[in-house]
């Protein structure tokens, strides 16, 4: 895990670097849906919202978790259970859903949403189409024989996607899905930052990015979301901020 997780920080250096609001995959502007326009084209008659939340109404905030698990997931999983929050997890194939097939059925027996991150981090831009496809077929595989259900989102590493990129979701049935509010726990180990981070940019609708792999970032958890509910967030699943939309096929959510 260690040098996993040393890789993914140089990765997401150069991503922190490209920044999430013009998300480039060579010459491709990505367009993006925000939950509050995935929620307002929502076809008539479609179910109020996911489970008890309507985030038409509610202030809602999603927390989300890349590049697990790991060793530190069964902690956060205590926390989010202790809390009654429910999370995003964009789960790697190679050493992290081999590694840890247990966690992953707890994740998904424990109500929070499981997804893609692909297999091995590769960046998607720079693949052929049947590397992407590759990438993003194996963990969906892995992920369905553990839970029994095929993923519905993948984020892209570095959050990098383009036309092919979409195409292939599209495809496979995917939706991408990028974040609006980053802690940048790859570059600090220090909880308290990481607070910090995520409490000075969250916002209604917000998509938090965090990565249990860090040592920092799990012990920075109870007091985001303290902090978050004593501002009047609910926390919800990805698909629960779109909801009474749904994750569509070839779209790319911030």
């Amino acid at each position: 895990m260690k040098k996993s997780g040393t890789r993914l920080r140089g990765w997401a250096a150069v991503a922190a670097a490209v920044g999430v609001t013009l998300t480039l995959g060579g010459c491709t502007r990505v367009v993006t849906t925000s939950p509050s326009d995935a929620r307002a084209h929502a076809a008539a008659g479609a179910p109020a919202a996911f489970g008890t939340v309507d985030c038409r109404h509610a202030k809602c905030v999603a927390l989300t978790f890349d590049a697990g698990p790991s060793q530190n997931s069964p902690r956060l999983l205590d926390i989010l259970k202790e809390k009654k929050v429910p999370a995003t997890f964009f789960l790697l194939g190679k050493r992290h859903i081999e590694t840890y097939p247990d966690l992953v059925k707890r994740m998904a027996a424990e109500g929070h949403e499981v997804a893609s991150h692909t297999w091995d981090h590769q960046i998607l831009t720079e693949l052929s189409d049947d590397r992407i496809r590759d990438e993003l077929r194996r963990p969906n595989e892995a992920i369905k024989r553990l839970t029994g259900r095929t993923p519905v989102l993948m984020r892209p590493p570095q959050g990098r996607t383009n036309d092919a990129v979409q195409r292939i979701c599209k495809e496979m049935g995917m939706a991408e899905v990028l974040w609006s509010v980053t802690a940048k726990d790859y570059q600090t180990d220090d909880s308290a930052l990481i607070t910090r981070r995520v409490l000075d940019q969250v916002d209604r609708d917000g998509i938090i990015l965090l990565h249990d792999i860090y040592p920092g970032t799990v012990p920075a958890v109870p007091g985001i979301i303290d902090a978050l509910e004593g501002r009047g967030y609910t926390f919800v699943t990805v698909p629960q901020l779109l909801a009474p939309g749904k994750p569509q096929p070839g779209a790319v959510y911030r």
